[in-house]
């Protein structure tokens, strides 16, 4: 009975969200609490959910002060040099946009912490996708793809906890695996370029205007901006004192210098027609380049004060909450030394709080009812018990598959010092060892990091104004492909095998 309802809890609440007949925060709360009074919980339901809310307070509050440190940060311009960058190498074309939103969430990912990815890569790339008029839910899907394969980096979690549960060395499990980590970081930007292709061709027929932009001034050298040919301007001008093929006609020496002289000058300008059609783009965004908030002479000094933060992030010296908490009391102190502008920008930054830490606390209703009617444990104890033993040779890699859903449906904790051990203990009598378990258990968290369950997800939806349900229908079986890849390159590279 406990098996049928956790299962049947958990797809009740899939359908609610990815058909939007309830917000994700309601079926958080209103599915858990009727399956769990179904289940026999009766009044300790409050208890149970109190309990889980608990473990969940450091969640939220890293959550929250973390919204706040990096809403400042994108606030007083520290991340601006970047998004012009971005838009200098990525110009306008959706393809190269979305693959390069796909390198930089991989790239951040390192610091194994997916709430910094998911707030940078949104800070960085979500004007862009505004002012290209793509879909923020590419975003989502795409950064959500890059960050869950990179989640099985030794110090992102996972690999640690199968380790642990395991007693075994963690570069053990993680070393043999980086073949399948190359491959599925492969597969997320090969899913990033289609996806990226699809966004050009919708706004091709749809939002044509993104297209006749003005040329940068590395379009006069041969640019790729649909604007116009190489060597021609934007607006039409011509160059004076060249010929047709763009060479100057070096009428005598002074001539050549007043010739390039002219290149230069005109060069300058269009580069500034450029900059401010950029600018324009980015006005009334996050990253408007005129809002009050800039603190250009403080650039340096919130630059260091990050470089700090995130230090100490991967440091792990004190608890992460506490770390966000100084960083974000130091960051108001110095860029709004009035106290009512820092009342301001506290408050500016509250409906992203609320959003995240209100979804953070009705998963932890979820959760408290999974482990405290027992489903959980008798959802596991389920499917290690419908295993045939003929297919003991196979339980590496049933392991594997095994843990696509299951860590969606419950914590990294629960899957991986609950039923991982379980599994591991019956693959040990066909010679399957702890370490090629603990490998095949890893490959699932590209899937995991999409689950409801997990709260950076919900911060990364949050920030980008997605809806949880649009999110799951776009990443949802890309992200189970990435997963079976990495297991098949494992079996294939014998990090996981068959006993």
């Amino acid at each position: 009975m406990l098996v049928l309802l956790g299962f049947a809890m958990i797809a009740v609440f899939m359908v609610l969200i990815m058909t939007k007949k309830l917000t994700p925060v309601l079926a958080l709360i209103i599915v858990p609490t009727v399956f769990g009074l179904f289940a026999g919980a009766g009044l300790g339901i409050g208890d149970m959910a109190m309990d889980s809310m608990k473990s969940m307070t450091s969640t939220a509050a890293l959550l929250m002060f973390a919204i706040i440190y990096f809403g400042l940060m994108i606030d007083v311009g520290l991340f601006d040099p970047l998004v012009r960058f971005i838009l200098r190498k990525l110009g306008n074309d959706p393809a190269k946009v979305v693959l390069g939103t796909a390198i930089l969430a991989a790239a951040v990912s390192l610091d194994g912490d997916g709430s910094t990815t998911f707030i940078l890569t949104t800070a960085a790339m979500l004007p862009i996708y505004l002012r290209l008029k793509m879909s923020p839910v590419v975003l989502t899907c795409v950064a959500g793809l890059a960050n869950g394969t990179m989640n099985i980096v030794p110090w992102g979690g996972p690999t640690a906890r199968a380790a642990s549960a395991l007693k075994i060395d963690v570069n053990d499990v993680f070393v043999p695996m980086i073949p399948s980590l190359v491959a599925g970081i492969a597969v997320v930007m090969a899913f990033a370029w289609v996806l990226g292709l699809q966004e050009r061709n919708r706004l091709r027929a749809t939002a044509p205007e993104i297209w006749a932009v003005p040329e940068t001034a590395e379009g006069f050298d041969g640019g790729t901006h649909p604007s116009g040919p190489a060597g021609s301007s934007g607006t039409g001008r011509g160059r004076k004192g060249t010929s047709p093929g763009g060479a100057a006609p070096a009428v005598d020496g002074s001539a050549g210098s007043s010739v390039a002289v002219l290149e230069r000058t005109e060069s300058a300008v269009d580069a500034q027609e450029a900059q401010d059609a950029q600018d324009a783009g980015l006005a009334d965004t996050a990253l408007d380049p005129n809002r009050s908030t800039l603190r250009p002479k403080l650039f340096w000094f919130n630059l260091g004060l990050t470089v700090a933060v995130m230090g100490m992030l991967i440091a792990d010296l004190v608890p992460l909450p506490y770390v966000f908490m100084v960083g974000s009391a130091i960051a108001l102190l110095v860029n709004f030394p009035r106290v009512k502008d820092q009342a301001t920008q506290i408050v500016a930054h509250a409906p992203s709080i609320v959003a995240v830490v209100s979804m953070v606390m009705a998963a932890a209703v979820l959760t408290g009812v999974l482990t405290g009617t027992g489903m959980v444990e008798a959802m596991s104890a389920w499917l290690v018990q419908i295993i045939p033993s003929s297919m003991g040779p196979l339980m590496a890699v049933i392991t594997g598959v095994l843990s696509i859903p299951m860590t969606f449906f419950m914590s990294n904790d629960a899957f991986y010092f609950g039923v991982l051990p379980v599994l591991s203990e019956t693959a040990g009598h066909y010679g399957i060892s702890a370490a090629e378990m603990a490998r095949a258990s890893i490959t699932g968290q590209p899937f995991h990091m999409q689950s409801p369950l997990v709260p950076a997800i919900l911060l990364l939806v949050s920030l980008a104004k997605v809806d949880l349900g649009d999110h799951h229908k776009k990443v949802l079986w890309r992200s189970a492909v990435v997963s079976l890849v990495m297991l098949g390159i494992g079996m294939l590279t014998g990090a996981i095998g068959i006993g």
